[in-house]
């Protein structure tokens, strides 16, 4: 991957990946070169990365050194109940046999309700998925996340390897000393909660063509909400609740906003170089640039102030 898109939760620079790390790295690394060197390009044989055995290991140490490990899900099981009952190398063994062969279905989630903070009454939604979903979720993700790493644009900054909300931040600022005077900070509503499946898929599928993780993502899509008061709620929108995969699946929905928004800065656009820009400026009308951190964006405009 790019110097600046290292895997999400990725190795310090000073520390050399070995073993499971350094083969996992290795994969990611030809996916996202692959993927950057040919942007039509649908990837069909990513489902043997998926349950390789580095692949799981390196999701298991991810899930495991998570603050949520210690937290079970519908099956009441933690991190810790496998490391002391089971052992993981037999864990994961099982699981490799459950992905591989097609028998391995995603649990429904433990919904959790919490205060909202600045103490207004209202409450929101976390969902609690089982440790052993959220291992098959942390593979996914590192196989797909170097793709879709290729695709997405600048302007994004939420869940993205080496991006913090402190960059999206000084961004702003940058702008604020170019002439951008005015911002609107826009929020998606609900948007977690609200994104079409379908749409989504598709926006998958323009990258994957293996059935296999298709069916996987699918899956975790579909796989419902155990609230609490013990129903079990079906999803027909939105990602996995508290689900590792849920970002870089948002992401990937909400990049279809950032090419609509940011088309006007591409080559040929509305305000593709400074001429273009000076001319909108003499007739009263504003450039702007667009900043996203996940559902929320913050586009600023320009009216009097060249760049």
């Amino acid at each position: 991957m790019p110097e600046d898109a290292p895997p999400n939760g990725g190795a310090p620079t000073d520390v050399v990946p070995t073993g499971p790390r350094q083969r996992v790295l290795e994969m990611q690394t030809k996916l996202h070169r692959w993927a950057a060197a040919d942007p039509g390009r649908r990837f069909d044989d990513l489902f043997n990365f998926v349950h390789d055995p580095a692949t799981l290991i390196v999701a298991f140490d991810r899930v495991a050194d998570n603050q949520g490990a210690r937290t079970p899900g519908v099956d009441g099981m933690t991190v810790a109940d496998i490391e002391q009952h089971i052992g993981v190398p037999g864990f994961l063994d099982d699981l490799r046999r459950d992905i591989k062969s097609g028998v391995f279905r995603p649990l429904p989630v433990r919904e959790r309700k919490i205060p909202k903070p600045g103490g207004s009454g209202r409450v929101r939604s976390l969902g609690i998925p089982v440790v052993t979903d959220r291992i098959v979720q942390a593979a996914l993700k590192l196989v797909l996340e170097p793709i879709f790493e290729a695709d997405f644009l600048p302007v994004s900054y939420g869940f993205r390897p080496k991006r913090r909300a402190q960059d999206a931040i000084a961004e702003i600022q940058r702008f604020g000393t170019k002439g951008y005077h005015w911002v609107l900070d826009a929020d998606i509503e609900a948007c977690f909660d609200s994104i079409s499946h379908s749409a989504l898929l598709e926006r998958v599928r323009a990258r994957v063509k293996d059935k296999r993780v298709l069916a996987l993502v699918k899956a975790f899509l579909k796989a419902g909400i155990l609230t609490e008061l013990g129903e079990i709620k079906e999803t027909h929108t939105g990602t996995p609740q508290g689900g590792i995969l849920s970002p870089l699946l948002t992401n990937v929905a909400l990049s279809a906003l950032d090419e609509h928004l940011h088309r006007d800065w591409m080559s040929g656009g509305r305000m593709d170089g400074q001429y273009p820009r000076r001319k909108r400026r003499r007739h009263g009308l504003a450039n702007w640039r667009i900043v996203r951190y996940a559902d929320d964006c913050v586009p600023r405009t320009q009216l009097e102030v060249g760049m």
